[in-house]
């Protein structure tokens, strides 16, 4: 994520004059997190369970990758085919360099886990994983090729 100083002194300068004492932005799959004073609120437990996440010591800036997982709907003809969608807006590559084969083929069986494309959003190459097993029917866009929030990647049919 490339920081703009400047941006950040602004939002600074904003929340000391609205006297906010957080600011959290996520945008595209990173997040800003910026907290003025000191606070004592705790934040929900992690999806780890037992542990929390504990908020940094007060003017210090974090940033952190946001990685949402790939959203899947069902076929409305037939709940065993999906779609998994895009889970942000970037460029979708369906292999890891343009002189490598693609992750995965139409006719294809995979598992959860396996990498189905790379989306690139602000020049990262976010792996997008199925959380299914099935057989790949069709891949849906061409590489290269601009996705939206939701568009459809992959067509699936699911197995057991």
């Amino acid at each position: 994520m490339e920081i703009d100083i400047k941006q950040i002194r602004e939002l600074l300068r904003a929340m000391k004059q609205f006297d906010a004492s957080e600011l959290e932005i996520e945008d595209q799959g990173r997040r800003i997190y910026l907290q003025r004073g000191h606070t004592n609120a705790s934040l929900p437990p992690s999806s780890g369970g037992a542990s929390q996440t504990i908020p940094p010591p007060p003017g210090t800036l974090t940033f952190e990758s946001v990685r949402p997982p790939a959203a899947h709907v069902e076929a409305e003809d037939d709940p065993s085919v999906i779609y998994i969608t895009s889970p942000f807006v970037g460029t979708f590559y369906r292999s890891p360099s343009p002189d490598s084969g693609p992750f995965v083929t139409a006719g294809q069986m995979i598992v959860p886990g396996t990498v189905l494309c790379i989306v690139e959003a602000m020049k990262l190459m976010n792996e997008i994983e199925s959380e299914v097993s099935g057989t790949i029917l069709d891949v849906l866009v061409e590489t290269g090729k601009p996705v939206e929030y939701g568009d459809q990647l992959f067509k699936i049919k699911k197995s057991g």
